[in-house]
């Protein structure tokens, strides 16, 4: 798999997790004892699993948008994972972190969106750093 390939993956899951988000029927509401985030416009549980809400779609929906812009053409499919990996690796550090994995009340990166922006961050890193981000490999 090379970066064109991984960016446009990522690039169409990104897309239609952001737009998930905000369709009311894959998401349920937040528990009572849920984390307290200040922008809370559609905060809620995306497959019951990962908490969403308005802020954390639009920046899955940018970020898609973007791989599948990227993955016209090789050397842009490389920045753009490598540009995941940074913000992704970011994202994991911050969410692992009691006191930020709500982004400090803007968007919550908490529980298993840990796993998952962790998961992203290692294909992203594959594609924009390892064997993926050479265009003819042996």
């Amino acid at each position: 798999m090379n970066a064109p390939l991984i960016a446009r993956i990522l690039g169409v899951l990104l897309l239609l997790v952001g737009i998930a988000g905000f369709l009311p029927y894959v998401t349920a509401p937040m528990p009572f004892d849920a984390q307290v985030v200040t922008l809370d416009h559609v905060y809620r549980m995306l497959a019951y699993l990962f908490p969403v809400n308005a802020v954390h779609d639009g920046l899955h929906i940018i970020f898609g948008i973007w791989g599948l812009i990227a993955a016209r053409t090789f050397a842009k499919a490389v920045t753009y994972c490598r540009a995941v990996t940074w913000v992704y690796a970011v994202l994991v550090v911050l969410g692992s972190i009691p006191i930020t994995d709500t982004l400090f009340g803007v968007a919550p990166i908490y529980g298993y969106d840990v796993a998952l922006h962790a998961f992203i961050l290692l294909l992203a890193a594959y594609a924009g750093y390892g064997r993926g981000s050479l265009e003819n490999p042996l």
